[in-house]
């Protein structure tokens, strides 16, 4: 693929599917629930690409569109946002009146009304819909399951709030060498991913390291504390 139309999917996960693609990549928790979901790199790649084939084959996104995400630090946003990215689109982290579809949980919905298009998660680990959704809007978990879980992406626009591909990247391994995240770290976080910063610190960045995430939600102290010995946490992310 030429590098200059390169996605910042591309760049994140060819390294980590061709040296790694069966070993743990995310592992979420949700202390409040007890949910607990690891994937692996394949696994996460054929979530992207059913998302990435979603957007262009029931949206028309196509590469530079802008596309809202507004969602909690969890599993199925990075699927989300790495199926954005492979699509080509540009991720903006708010409501976003010029952008071409939102992706949102129940909880953003009125947030979004002057978004032409959007699609609404549970973030269910069983894949159950949203309930009760108003007409017109999408349901992802019942829409993108349908979708193939492999995609040929074309072009890349720009990939965060207008940032380009090689911008995103290249803050991401800043932050990573900031943290000290390498290769074979398993990083531990609680943090939430609302702004560009906070996305590229939080995900990106231990992605273009090659590491491992662990990502907390509602995290209970006692369980922070085992789970360092129990997933063989090697670094914790705090801003």
């Amino acid at each position: 693929m030429n590098h200059a139309s390169r996605t910042l999917t591309d760049a994140l996960l060819d390294p980590i599917l061709k040296n790694d693609p069966a070993g743990p990549r995310v592992t979420f928790y949700d202390d409040a629930t007890g949910e607990r979901v690891e994937l692996s790199a394949l696994t996460l790649a054929n979530w992207a690409a059913k998302t990435a084939n979603l957007l262009r084959d029931e949206f028309a996104v196509e590469p530079g569109a802008r596309v809202a995400v507004l969602l909690p630090a969890h599993w199925q946003t990075a699927a989300v946002l790495l199926g954005v990215w492979w699509a080509g689109a540009d991720v903006v982290l708010e409501p976003d009146a010029d952008a071409e579809i939102a992706l949102v949980s129940a909880a953003h919905l009125s947030d979004v009304e002057d978004v032409p298009e959007v699609a609404a998660l549970s973030l269910d680990a069983f894949g159950r819909p949203v309930p009760d959704l108003p007409v017109g809007i999408t349901d992802y978990a019942t829409s993108v399951r349908v979708h193939g879980d492999q995609f040929r992406p074309t072009v890349a626009g720009p990939a965060l709030a207008g940032k380009s591909v090689d911008d995103v990247l290249a803050a991401a391994l800043a932050s990573a060498e900031t943290h000290g995240i390498t290769g074979s770290d398993r990083v531990l976080s609680v943090e939430a991913w609302d702004s560009p910063d906070a996305l590229i610190d939080g995900l990106v960045a231990v992605f273009a390291a090659g590491a491992s995430l662990v990502q907390v939600t509602n995290p209970d102290t006692a369980a922070q504390a085992r789970r360092v010995d129990t997933e063989k946490i090697t670094r914790q992310l705090s801003r």
